[in-house]
């Protein structure tokens, strides 16, 4: 199972608690390797250049789709080279402030953005990362204009929250969530179509009249394109056998995440609107592609 991020990250953490299991259901062993950089698209075209024989796999995250829509060329088409497998799990972003910001709920943002366009700061770990995207599709959608500054890492993000540097910060729900049950930040809205049951009091974007608002991270399996289909609905259903174990559902829980399956087409479909989703994002708050 090959993954497109470092050790310890999210796409790891899935990879690991779920190909133990997994690779029991299939009757073997499934080993993790860590293919990091350029976004995930080094992993990314490994996969889809191996031999379509069910032994490389694919874990896919939501960064996947963000990648087509960033950059001008990858050495791999990102829907066509790969077959979908199942999606996995999913989770929240969340838009926090520091719990002395002026607005005290999402709709108090919007207004304040609406009276002072460009002047409220919004953070993210990076230009072109899913939380980069999630913010400027939430302002496409607020018609608000809320300037975007890019950090390297979470620990830099939040200490310039915290500094008054910047004001918003959209950011995945697990790496803030201990701040925010401590009291460190306010959360405004969790960006996902329904609540997150950790935080059942937090509203989601929808909430503030902002419908059909919905993004989230999300993980799945795929194969490189061409894997006969008896291998990957073999693979799909000790998929979804592995994800109906309270054992994992509980792992994934412990870390922000909610088990999700769905079927190889309705994967290929998922990725394919997602990829469409953000290259309409990035082309509308002009984000030049790299």
């Amino acid at each position: 199972m090959v993954v497109g991020f470092g050790p310890g990250g999210g796409s790891d953490i899935v990879a690991r608690i779920v190909s133990g299991p997994l690779g029991q259901a299939l009757g073997g062993t499934i080993i993790v390797e860590n293919k990091p950089g350029a976004g995930g698209t080094i992993a990314a075209e490994q996969v889809a250049r191996s031999a379509p024989d069910g032994y490389t796999m694919f874990l896919l995250n939501n960064g996947h789709a963000v990648a087509a829509a960033l950059y001008k060329q990858l050495p791999f088409d990102s829907a066509a080279d790969f077959r979908g497998v199942s999606l996995v799990a999913t989770m929240p972003l969340v838009i926090v402030t520091s719990p002395d910001f002026a607005a005290k709920d999402l709709r108090g943002l919007i207004d304040m953005a609406k009276r002072q366009p460009g002047k409220i700061n919004f953070g993210s770990v990076g230009i072109g990362s899913t939380q980069h995207f999630a913010g400027e599709l939430f302002s496409q959608m607020a018609g608000i204009e809320l300037f975007h500054v890019p950090f390297k890492g979470t620990p830099n993000l939040m200490a310039a929250l915290k500094t008054g540097d910047i004001q918003v910060v959209v950011e995945v729900l697990s790496a803030v969530l201990g701040q925010i049950k401590g009291g460190q930040v306010r959360a405004l809205a969790v960006t996902s179509a329904e609540r997150f049951p950790g935080l059942p009091d937090v509203p989601r974007v929808a909430d503030a009249g902002i419908a059909n608002y919905s993004v989230a991270t999300w993980y799945g399996v795929a194969y490189p394109a061409r894997t006969p289909e008896p291998i990957v609905r073999r693979t799909n259903e000790a998929l979804h056998r592995v994800l109906q174990s309270a054992d994992v559902q509980k792992q994934l829980g412990n870390v922000g995440l909610t088990a999700v399956v769905s079927t190889p087409d309705e994967t290929d479909k998922h990725v394919a609107s997602e990829i469409a989703r953000w290259k309409e994002v990035r082309a509308a708050a002009k984000i030049e592609q790299q």
